[in-house]
């Protein structure tokens, strides 16, 4: 029988998912992502109200499975906020932060109090702090999309252009290829430093059997 204590236990479990789950939320709500202010908060709060009423029902063998059900539910949240566009990936951050936000209102509903404000924190770090990082990272690792034309005849051209991308250490994510009576027109886009796809440039610059080249 649940008392006048473990009812305002209870209540500050659910107004901590709140807090939690705002403050991610708002964060998400700010870079304008899918998950935002509102979803986040329900998933913190959702997973705190089922992880209360598994130790409520029967507090000696359910919390292992209801545990396992509330991660099988949010996987099908976090698989619904990735997409792919293109050769890439998007939503990832969006989807792990779904996983957390259930994984804290978890915590919430096991009386974790502290230990879930500290996890908290260190969130807020990654989501805000950390993307400055990748701006630096960014700096060394270029996006960048080639168009290529050969002659009709020079089949065995695309598969040089190809090596040499290789040997200039630029990755290709996406490549297209197409041919008239006139010549091969193949698109590549790769990813690497500003160093090597400088390389890759004057290459294709020099190479007299390439017609046209631009980037």
């Amino acid at each position: 029988m649940e008392t006048n204590l473990d009812l305002v236990e209870n209540l500050i479990k659910i107004g901590m998912a709140v807090l939690v789950g705002g403050i991610i939320g708002a964060e998400r709500e700010y870079q304008d992502k899918a998950a935002g202010f509102r979803t986040i908060i329900l998933i913190t709060l959702g997973s705190t109200l089922f992880t209360i009423f598994s130790l409520l029902l029967d507090p000696e063998n359910t919390q292992t499975r209801i545990a396992a059900n509330i991660v099988t539910g949010i996987g099908f949240l976090g698989a619904g906020a990735i997409i792919r566009e293109g050769g890439r990936v998007a939503g990832l951050t969006t989807a792990a932060t779904i996983w957390l936000a259930a994984a804290l209102g978890m915590g919430i509903g096991a009386g974790e109090l502290y230990f879930v404000l500290t996890a908290t924190g260190v969130t807020i770090l990654v989501l805000v702090i950390f993307p400055r990082f990748e701006i630096v990272i960014d700096r060394l690792r270029e996006a960048r999309s080639y168009r290529i034309v050969v002659g009709a005849k020079d089949l065995k051209k695309v598969e040089k252009i190809e090596e040499a991308l290789a040997d200039c250490s630029l990755q290709i994510y996406e490549h297209h290829q197409s041919k008239n009576e006139k010549s091969i027109i193949g698109s590549w886009k790769t990813i690497g430093s500003p160093k090597n796809h400088e390389k890759f440039t004057m290459l294709m610059l020099k190479d007299r059997d390439v017609k046209e080249f631009d980037y």
